[in-house]
């Protein structure tokens, strides 16, 4: 069936229907991501986790990868739960207040160091709950990113020098979207014919309509972008395909030594940050001489207005504000397990402005199928 695209008549006052630049979506959900990754205080995560949900059920289309938020959720209620039963099995020796005490199982020598059961401490299933909720909190983050953006002009947005790697980029983070729209299709089609009710038949019948749908929709992208030419190279000679690997490699090498010279003290200071600019510059030339290979139009460029900006500086503020708290609140990014977690004014602020985004983005367009 045909897609149809509703858009409302321009009004004095009213805002016009329209999709955000998908790169605006993903800096802002990095930025949240980032101020995560700082912190284990469940307070700020908790925050986190709410500001990407709200935004998400306020400003995602009605296309299948706006449908696919709710898995991101599941996975990370999934990674806290495993989280704590890793602490449950494996940290009996932890320091602190005993609130179950299991049987510790004795190991052999050769896997000294692990402890299997053993009295579990409030402290471990507390640190487990924190760990895991952070890193719940990034993927929310980036299932936010993934439900709020457009994949097709993701990869119309990616520099021409990183088209292959931008194609299987692409294909790859929209894997979890395009399941949940099979799910939901084989799911209806099956409420309205019916069939068997034992568990396993109806299991089977489930799992195999999906899985085939899956191959097909990959089948069907993959023929549309080798009808469209994505991957397909422009004339380039063997000299300029070798100075093209050989900037390449070298930017790689200088930012290689400048990170690790740059986290390691003892190393001398000019491998650090002038070594890492080097090596960016480097990159940078070669990633604009591969770009000269491929040849590729744009009908109708994205461009950026200030919604798009209003969002990425939401985002952005959000990470620096993470990473001042990191910094200068020690406490508050990561609290004292004995102790209830608190929060600061500049993290609670910090934290909300990401929630800015909702409403600086406009409403995306209704679309019917």
């Amino acid at each position: 069936m045909s897609t149809v695209t509703l858009t409302r008549p321009s009004v004095a006052g009213a805002r016009l229907l329209r999709d955000v630049h998908p790169v605006a979506w993903w800096l802002w959900a990095i930025g949240l991501a980032t101020a995560a990754s700082l912190t284990t205080n469940p307070l700020v995560l908790l925050l986190l986790i709410g500001v990407a949900s709200t935004v998400v059920m306020a400003r995602r289309s009605d296309q299948p990868w706006g449908r696919s938020f709710r898995l991101y959720v599941y996975l990370g209620i999934a990674i806290v739960v495993l989280r704590v039963v890793f602490r449950l099995i494996f940290a009996g020796s932890y320091p602190g207040t005993v609130i179950l005490d299991l049987p510790q199982i004795p190991l052999p020598d050769w896997v000294l160091g692990i402890t299997l059961l053993g009295p579990v401490t409030q402290e471990s299933l507390l640190a487990g709950l924190y760990d895991g909720l952070r890193l719940a909190t990034i993927v929310i983050c980036i299932g936010a990113a993934n439900a709020l953006a457009n994949p097709k002009r993701l990869l119309r947005s990616v520099p021409p020098a990183l088209y292959e790697v931008g194609t299987a980029l692409v294909v790859a983070v929209t894997v979890l979207p395009q399941f949940a729209d099979s799910v939901r299709r084989v799911r209806a089609a099956q409420a309205l014919r019916g069939g068997e009710t034992g568990r396993v038949r109806r299991l089977r019948r489930f799992v195999v309509p999906v899985m085939e749908d899956a191959l097909e929709r990959s089948l069907a992208l993959a023929a549309g972008m080798d009808t469209r030419g994505y991957g397909r190279t422009g004339a380039a000679t063997p000299a300029q395909r070798r100075t093209t690997g050989a900037l390449m490699l070298a930017g790689l090498c200088g930012v290689c030594v400048g990170v690790y010279a740059t986290l390691d003290l003892t190393a001398p200071r000019y491998l650090a940050l002038p070594m890492l600019a080097l090596g960016i510059v480097v990159a940078v030339a070669g990633l604009v001489s591969a770009g000269r290979r491929v040849e590729r139009t744009r009908y109708r460029p994205d461009r950026w207005r200030w919604p798009e900006l209003a969002i990425v500086a939401s985002g952005v503020t959000v990470g620096v504000v993470g990473w001042w708290v990191n910094g200068h609140q020690l406490l508050i990014a990561y609290p004292d397990l004995s102790t209830a977690p608190q929060i600061s004014l500049v993290a609670l602020l910090g934290v909300l402005v990401g929630a800015l985004a909702g409403v600086a983005a406009p409403p995306p367009r209704e679309v019917l199928a």
